[in-house]
Parts: C-alpha cells; sequence; structure tokens
C-alpha cells in the first residue's frame, strides 16, 4: 500500500497545484522585487514588473538567474564552486521546515513509518544531505541514527545493532557498504534493511539494480540542490519512474540550454527551477544546468505531482565525483600555484560502482627527475593541495614533459569512462 506524507498535497488535482504556484509565484515575485534590489535590476533590464506576472503562465517573461548571478549578488563563498568558491545557501526556519517536509514525503514514499530506524550516513557539516534526511526523519517520527559518512565497518555494526530499516548515503557509498558486508562474510539475510534513499551523485539503472541485489533492498532516487535548498526537491516513489518534483514548493521548467526557449513536456532538455516559498535565498527561474525531461502522465502511485527523469548530464563542464562537485578549472589553479605547467588530464571512471579519480599532471622540464622517491613527494604535495581545494581525494600521476598528448583545438581535459 502506497504511502503519503502529506496526501492532500502530493495527490492534489492539476487545478489546485497550479493555483498554488500561480499565487505564490505573484508573491514571491512582488516580494523579490520589493526587497532584492538585483532582481528588480533583472527585471527592470527585461522590461518585466510584478504587474506582469498574474499566474504561472507568465513564469517565462522573467529573467533566468545563474550560480554567477549568485556570486554577483550574495558574495560569500566556501570552497567547492567553479573557482574554487563556492555560493553558500541560506535559510529561514520557515524554509528549514518546508525542506524537512521535502525530504519526509520522500522517506515516506521509500516506506519510512514512525516505526522505522532510519541511519543516516550523508556527510553532515556544510553538505546538505545529511541535514535534509535528518530533518526529515524525525518529522515522519522515526528513530534517526545520525551516522554521517564513513567508518565503514562502524556502519553496518550499527545497521546491525540498531536495526535500521532505512538507509540514506551516496549510491556509490551504499555500493561500497555491500561489497564490504560480502567481505565480512554477511549478506542481505544478516541486516534488517529494506530500503535506501541514494543522491548526490548521477548512477545507473544497472547500479540501482546491483545495490537492491547486494543489500536487499529497495533502493529510491532523490534529487536537489544546495541553492534550492537541499535533497527533496524531487523525489522517487514506489514506481521508481522518475522523481516527483515537490511543486506546491518547485515550479519546473526545461529550456534549450543554448537559446532559453522552453521546451514542451517530454523533450529533453536544461532543467529551470523557481522556488516559490523560499523567504531566504529566493530563486527564480534558477537554472540547475541539468539535463534531464518532464512527464506529466498519471503515476501508478497516485501522487500527482510532475516527474523528472535522472539527469543526463550537465550543461556545463562540472563533474560530479563521489557525490561532490569538481571542475576542471579547480585543478588548473592549484596545478599553476604549485608551479606545475597547466597541461594535465582527469581520468574519471567507474570500478565497482565506485568513481575512481586520477589526474595526470606534466612535469616541467625544471623539475622533471627519474628519482622514485622525489616523484613521491611532489605527487604527496600536490595531492594535499587538491584535497584542500577540492574536498576529495584525487589519485595524482606525474607524468614526463610532452607525454600528454596535445591538441590543435580546444584540450582534451577530461576523459569520463563512467556508463551513466
Amino acid at each position: 500500500m502506497e504511502r503519503y506524507y502529506q496526501p492532500e498535497i502530493e495527490c492534489a488535482s492539476r487545478d489546485d497545484i497550479e493555483r498554488w504556484q500561480s499565487e505564490r509565484l505573484v508573491n514571491q515575485v512582488r516580494r523579490v522585487w520589493e526587497n532584492v534590489p538585483y532582481y528588480r535590476k533583472k527585471m527592470e533590464e527585461k522590461g518585466v514588473t510584478p504587474e506582469d506576472i498574474r499566474s504561472v503562465e507568465d513564469l517565462k517573461k522573467l529573467p533566468f538567474l545563474s550560480k554567477a548571478d549568485l556570486r554577483d549578488c550574495v558574495r560569500i563563498h566556501s570552497t567547492s564552486g567553479t573557482t574554487g568558491k563556492r555560493v553558500v545557501a541560506f535559510y529561514t526556519q520557515h524554509d528549514i521546515d518546508l525542506w524537512e517536509d521535502c525530504c519526509a514525503r520522500a522517506l515516506t514514499a521509500a516506506g519510512a513509518t514512525k516505526e522505522d530506524v532510519v541511519q543516516v550516513s550523508y556527510g553532515y557539516g556544510l553538505f546538505t544531505g545529511g541535514a535534509g534526511l535528518d530533518g526529515g526523519s524525525h518529522k515522519v517520527g522515526c528513530l534517526t541514527v545520525p551516522m554521517s559518512s564513513g567508518n565503514t565497518d562502524r556502519q553496518i555494526m550499527f545497521i546491525r545493532d540498531l536495526n535500521a530499516t532505512i538507509i540514506c548515503c551516496t549510491p556509490s557509498y551504499a555500493a561500497y557498504l555491500g561489497e564490504r558486508m560480502k567481505e565480512l562474510g554477511l549478506g542481505p539475510d544478516d541486516i534488517p534493511l529494506k530500503a535506501g534513499i541514494f543522491g548526490a551523485e548521477a548512477w545507473s539503472e544497472e547500479m540501482r539494480q546491483d545495490i537492491q541485489k547486494t543489500l536487499g533492498i529497495k533502493a529510491y532516487d532523490i534529487y536537489g540542490l544546495t541553492e534550492l535548498s537541499g535533497p527533496g526537491v524531487s523525489f522517487e516513489c514506489s514506481a521508481q519512474a522518475g522523481m516527483h518534483i515537490n511543486e506546491d514548493h518547485f515550479i519546473p521548467e526545461i529550456i534549450d540550454p543554448d537559446t532559453g526557449e522552453v521546451l514542451p513536456e517530454g523533450a529533453q532538455g536544461e532543467l529551470v527551477i523557481t522556488a516559490v516559498n523560499k523567504e531566504a535565498f529566493p530563486m527564480i527561474r534558477y537554472r540547475t544546468k541539468d539535463i534531464c525531461s518532464l512527464t506529466y502522465e498519471k503515476c501508478p502511485c497516485g501522487r500527482t505531482h510532475v516527474r523528472m527523469t535522472k539527469p543526463k548530464g550537465r550543461s556545463d563542464d562540472m563533474l560530479i565525483i563521489r557525490g561532490v562537485n569538481v571542475f576542471p578549472s579547480q585543478i588548473e589553479t592549484v596545478l599553476l600555484n604549485h608551479g606545475y605547467a597547466a597541461n594535465y588530464q582527469i581520468l574519471v571512471d567507474r570500478v565497482n560502482n565506485t568513481d575512481t579519480f586520477e589526474i595526470l599532471v606534466e612535469m616541467t622540464p625544471e623539475m622533471f627527475t627519474d628519482s622514485i622517491g622525489k616523484i613521491q613527494e611532489l605527487q604527496k604535495t600536490l595531492s594535499m593541495g587538491l584535497v584542500s581545494m577540492l574536498g576529495i581525494r584525487p589519485k595524482v600521476t606525474l607524468v614526463a614533459p610532452k607525454t600528454i598528448a596535445r591538441s590543435e583545438g580546444k584540450a582534451v581535459r577530461v576523459i569520463d569512462k563512467r556508463k551513466i
């Protein structure tokens, strides 16, 4: 039997959903016009005023917002964005309450009730995954185990000792948990898990099936962005046929990433989201850069909110490796700061359902040496610098000068062999 956290919202009629969206969009546009000079300036540049926005049908009249706009507007950064700095998102208590409701809907769709034990193995700290699912678990009334990430043997011990029935983490970490269980001589019958909610990185249907088989669970997808709140923008139901977008809070559009033209239902393009209920850091027509499509077809689960497909990739050059955003420009900055020529190559693959991440770096003629000890020392120093910048440790391999092939056109910086 399908469960709902807020059935009157999740199963509302299309007329009700569009009425909520229109009312909230009109109010949000008026609020940012009156209180956020940056938004007002962007609207004026496009010749739009709040009076022009009367319903969700007028959404296309508004200007887009990008991550670059957020940097220009807020000027507060941390260390994981395009240039080594990323915009920090902000929340009011109202925003947190709504975010936790969205995560509670996702947990309930995965079968969670107040009788369940939810082990949250996403990172806590500044990463939104841990905080969002933790709050959602409390909203449902589950016993919540705030494990955070890492220490795999202890994760398995807590799953068994505390009878965890639902686990929340990245899909690659779920796969690793399964591998470690095998090494310990444990199988699906030795753990009480029944479901998992996995997000923060791309994963294939083949990987889902492998996780389900290894852990003996049903694996659900979840989607979100820090700029919009975090995980819970959309989530999978029991049908596992796309993620329902919480349309009472987020209005989705699909656009052509090159022209900005709004595309029809079913067309693949860039996902644009408008957050109509967020008080702090409101996002209107925010370009996510994620490529997917939308469907309004009736879902067997009974929910009426639109579904989005798994993102197929991004319209920019960002890589998501083990749930962490990585940009070639960040790597180039570290290399140049350490005195290396900016000739490098990023190799990404997926082995046993876990992302591998290697960077080939050419030494300059001046630093070239055939001393293995010296090369290892240089690799270690460079690796530490990259970890500080990226928040993830790559394998660094120093190669002789002119080893990496040159290109007459745009340099081939990234070789991504993952089959997502």
